[in-house]
């Protein structure tokens, strides 16, 4: 297996990342060459970032049921089974996607706040209450929110894997 081949199965992001660009280096040492290097690096590039970019659908998604699950307990009769399994489907596919591109764990941490922030709009709407039962800064920080114990009401032992 070489190099380029084992950081492709180590780290999907990284990988993209480090083709691009020796790709634009390759490009520009073969002027003649027939392969369109610019637009390929970029398609590989946006590999890259379509990954991200469900890592952040996917966080804001959990961010949004976690918040409702701690601050509208007057919802949870009716919605706490459906929030329990997105809150499991949502942390169960990130741990996947994240070991796929560990890479991406910083830039989930980096964008935390953001993805705070637009979660918490979503909570507001999807609950149908004021944006300000919501605190404006994080209750929880990204480990918790993949942490499947977090938070310990949230699910019986069992559920915790």
């Amino acid at each position: 297996m070489s190099r380029s081949s084992a950081a492709y199965d180590e780290d999907f992001y990284a990988w993209t990342q480090d083709q691009a660009r020796e790709i634009r280096r390759a490009g520009a040492e073969r002027n003649n060459a027939p392969i369109d290097w610019e637009n390929v690096a970029e398609e590989i590039e946006c590999m890259g970032r379509s990954e991200w970019s469900e890592i952040d659908n996917r966080l804001t998604v959990l961010v949004t049921h976690l918040l409702k699950w701690l601050y509208c307990p007057e919802l949870l009769g009716h919605c706490a089974r459906p929030w329990r399994l997105t809150i499991v489907e949502q942390r169960r596919m990130l741990k996947k996607r994240l070991r796929q591109s560990p890479s991406l764990r910083p830039v989930a941490r980096e964008e935390f706040g953001t993805i705070y922030a637009d979660a918490r709009e979503m909570a507001a709407l999807e609950a149908e209450v004021d944006l300000a039962r919501f605190p404006a800064d994080p209750p929880f920080t990204l480990d918790q929110a993949l942490d499947p114990a977090y938070p310990a009401d949230l699910f019986p032992p069992e559920w915790r894997a």
